[in-house]
């Protein structure tokens, strides 16, 4: 009897817990099982191992019972990534391989039949619980490049035999290099909107203390320009929080090309609340996960169904969203910022000559969005139509004055180091005890405040919402204490309070 074994991993989520892979050789009937509550796609594996032993110039014990075990055997098992392991330990169990330092490295590869590597999803997951033990990892070319910024120490190999031939020390593996991907795409730049003075102002105020935002207003405005362009605001991604948004986008079998850049995702509104949630079988995340430490755009807010926006709600209070199946439960991190742009009417105008709803038609049309989702919005804002003359005067060549995103983005960086310093957080993410702490009224302004939001009809969320914005305003203005002109122009973004209290 021989027995071998190894260690490789499953994916749950984001996590990617330990599978040790045993093989056992013993007399009997000539058959290849495999347990340990493998998918199909595991069990296909047999198929896929005889061949590749094969085609490797390495004997298959087809006279022996082969049993492989995936261990724990409550962990569902899928995928290919469990091929090369399985091909491995075969070969140390049949005593074609030494199995010296065989526990020291993790493998994570599909065989074709031809005994070559191919490429998995959610490498980066595997690896960093790899590095966790003290253990490195070979992975094919394909996953190098994710691999190689993870920090872990990896090896590249194109097929089977280089794999067989490092493991008895005849052939050295190449280390996993990495691709260019610290590369920063610039995204167009704010001067290229006209007027809208207004909406930028919001938007900076957005990006330095991370606070959700609705632009409001007619069609063809420039609100989805402004939400190109918000990108452009914000800083890089630490490290950290680029591994963390890769390894999301590793488990969706996807790779970042601009690494630290922070993800900006806008998908349509015919999105059902599985694309953006995430869900399905076997959970995958949604375009909220895929947004994690960055943007959100949803356009034509009340075109998505009702039920679809309203699953944001638990997901913009705690960061994170969590799956629920009957056979496990994953979560999956959710920290975006959510940028919303919607028309105020169904023909896309409050109000003048090209007006052509009704105040009952319109009350339906801003009835699609329930009042709790509206509450997640710390800043919303009427975004008009430009004043007369202004496109005359730009094609006519006039100076554009208007300021550069990195002018605006000087500001901001400005204010997010001093929201790191003063809290370890932006202001979007602070606590009600925190917002005691650094969100201290004066007795006469604190009574203007709970005075503005009682005749608002506001809610006690929304109180704590204008602390926040009026926290970042100060910020921004290098003022250390919250002032009455920084609560009366957090109050001023609240379009959306207004219009909703004059068309009911």
């Amino acid at each position: 009897m021989a027995l071998a074994s190894l260690y490789c991993r499953a994916l749950s989520g984001v996590d990617a817990p330990e599978v040790l892979v045993e093989v056992h050789l013993s007399t009997g009937l000539p058959s290849f099982s495999l347990v340990g509550l493998p998918e199909t796609s595991v069990k296909e594996a047999k198929e896929r191992v005889r061949s590749a032993i094969t085609n490797s110039n390495f004997k298959f014990p087809f006279n022996k019972k082969i049993t492989v075990n995936l261990a724990p055997a409550n962990l569902a098992k899928e995928g290919g990534r469990f091929d090369l392991a399985i091909a491995l330990a075969i070969l140390v169990a049949s005593e074609q391989l030494s199995d010296s330092k065989i526990k020291q490295i993790e493998c994570f590869a599909e065989l074709t039949l031809a005994g070559d590597l191919r490429p998995v999803d959610g490498v980066i997951p595997c690896v960093l619980a790899a590095k966790s033990e003290a253990r490195a990892v070979i992975v094919c070319p394909e996953n190098q490049h994710e691999t190689a910024l993870t920090g872990v120490d990896s090896y590249i190999a194109s097929n089977l035999t280089d794999v067989c031939a490092f493991f008895q020390g005849v052939k050295t593996l190449p280390s996993a290099q990495a691709a260019d991907l610290k590369k920063i795409t610039k995204p167009p730049d704010m001067c290229d909107v006209l007027g809208q003075e207004q909406a930028k102002r919001v938007l900076e105020i957005a990006a330095a203390g991370g606070h959700n935002t609705l632009l409001v207003g007619p069609p063809g405005t420039g609100k989805s320009m402004l939400a190109e362009r918000f990108m452009g605001l914000l800083p890089p991604l630490c490290e950290e929080h680029a591994l963390q948004t890769a390894a999301i986008y590793s488990v969706c079998g996807k790779q970042r090309e601009d690494w630290f850049q922070p993800p900006y995702r806008s998908p349509h509104h015919s999105a059902s609340s599985v694309a953006l949630v995430g869900g399905g079988g076997k959970p995958k995340p949604g375009e909220i996960s895929l947004s994690h430490r960055g943007v959100l755009f949803l356009d034509e807010l009340p075109e998505f169904p009702r039920a679809v926006l309203d699953s944001l709600r638990q997901p913009l209070e705690t960061n994170e969203v969590t799956i629920s199946r009957a056979a496990n439960q994953v979560t999956f991190p959710a920290n975006f910022q959510l940028i919303g742009a919607m028309n105020p009417s169904p023909c896309g105008h409050i109000s003048g000559d090209l007006r052509r709803s009704t105040p009952d038609q319109v009350l339906r049309y801003l009835g699609r969005l329930s009042g709790p989702f509206l509450d997640r919005f710390s800043l919303s804002i009427m975004v008009p139509l430009l004043p007369k003359g202004m496109l005359a005067c730009s094609q006519m060549g006039a100076e554009n004055n208007n300021e550069t995103t990195a002018q605006i983005r000087g500001r901001i960086l400005k204010a997010r180091d001093r929201q790191i310093q003063r809290q370890a957080k932006l202001n979007h993410n602070l606590s009600t005890q925190e917002i005691a702490d650094y969100c201290k009224l004066s007795e006469q302004d604190a009574l203007f405040l709970e005075d503005a939001i009682n005749k608002m009809g506001l809610s006690i969320r929304a109180w704590h919402s204008l602390l926040k914005v009026a926290r970042s305003i100060a910020d921004l203005a290098e003022s250390e204490t919250v002032e009455r002109n920084h609560l009366l122009e957090s109050l001023n973004y609240r379009a959306m309070d207004r219009l909703l209290k004059s068309v009911s």
